[in-house]
């Protein structure tokens, strides 16, 4: 018998956002976990909000929004404000009724205004890399460091003579640079000062970038590290910081593995310095102390140079997935915030594939 639609709309409905998110949903084990993780950082976020006056959003909520938008690629805070509307799953998500109202924009900016002068980000960060490591799912030992360079929100237009003494932009808005040496040192962009121009390799092209730097373990790809610094850091100098924090942290490296970028005499002596074995890919001709066939020779340099290749799986997943192929915010700062999350978000993605 074919069936009708009925166009009369019922009054009432009786059901709960959670009834409709199935139990094998992925998203379950990642809102425990959140949910986990939160808890313990709520005396922090306490703190920065005052005792009396008018509640604000729940800062828990808008931390987990942000999860939201790196997981589902949504493109903005506004179009997830949108889709918050009418979506079920991001309201279960964020343990919000049918009837409340959706989210604003703004709610995101100005967390983000209170998380700059905290380490909040950074500590929600590490904390899903404490849940991975009570899981067993972190290697102890061997590591991998990389470094990519994120597209600022700036065009090269706005990268002008630091003074602003350069040619004004004609009838049409355009600026003409041609001939024009321009360099970090005497020139700045006027959208985002912090950005800098760097270009990948030669032949790129340069374009207003920030540095991206991961430290991964080598077991399952967990991230175990992350920095968001100024274009013009050298990667090793980035990669110093990394292993530095985590070696204060009580991680016990036996191998850093990395790219032909790294293989430099000061990085390789900073590693032999700590007892940390470098393998790092070889550059043919360059004799460097501390990285020859003495080290090389082993079956676990070859293994490292084919694990090592696996973190451009999470510089690939935060630009396609997470939303950092070019950045939405300005200045190091909101973009190392934005970063933390989205290396968390990956992070929490991975342990639900391998536990569940």
């Amino acid at each position: 018998m074919r069936g009708h639609s009925d166009d009369q709309s019922k009054m009432f409905f009786y059901f709960s956002p959670e009834d409709r998110v199935p139990d094998d949903h992925s998203l379950r084990p990642i809102k425990r976990d959140v949910d986990a993780v939160l808890q313990a950082l709520s005396p922090e976020l306490g703190k920065l909000y005052s005792k009396t006056g008018r509640p604000s959003i729940p800062p828990e909520r808008l931390l987990k929004a942000s999860l939201l938008i790196a997981l589902y690629s949504v493109r903005s805070d506004r179009q997830f404000c949108e889709q918050l509307d009418y979506n079920i799953l991001f309201r279960w998500f964020l343990d919000m009724s049918l009837e409340e109202k959706t989210l604003d924009q703004s709610n995101f900016s100005r967390l983000r205004e209170r998380l700059l002068d905290t380490d909040i980000a950074k500590r929600f960060f590490q904390e899903v890399v404490g849940l991975a490591d009570k899981r067993g799912l972190l290697s102890s030992d061997h590591f991998t460091v990389d470094g990519t360079l994120i597209e600022a929100w700036a065009s090269h237009k706005s990268f002008r003579p630091k003074g602003d003494d350069g040619s004004p932009p004609d009838q049409g808005g355009d600026v003409n640079y041609r001939g024009e040496k321009r360099k970090n040192d005497t020139h700045q962009s006027t959208t985002d000062p912090d950005a800098k121009m760097m270009r990948k390799g030669k032949g790129k092209e340069a374009k207003l970038s920030f540095g991206g730097h991961a430290l991964m373990e080598n077991r399952n790809g967990m991230l175990v590290g992350l920095a968001i610094t100024d274009a013009t850091l050298t990667e090793t100098e980035a990669a110093k910081s990394l292993v530095e924090e985590r070696l204060s942290q009580g991680f016990h490296f036996k191998t850093l593995g990395g790219d032909k970028g790294y293989h430099c005499k000061d990085f390789v002596a900073f590693l032999r310095q700590h007892g940390i074995a470098p393998h790092i890919a070889r550059i043919e001709g360059r004799k460097t102390p501390g990285l020859d066939r003495r080290t090389t020779r082993h079956e676990g340099y070859r293994i490292s140079q084919i694990v090592r290749k696996r973190v451009e799986e999470i510089f690939g997943w935060g630009k396609q997935i997470g939303g950092l192929r070019k950045t939405r915010l300005r200045g190091t700062a909101r973009n190392e915030i934005a970063g933390y999350l989205v290396g968390a978000a990956f992070n929490l993605m991975r342990m639900t594939r391998l536990t569940w």
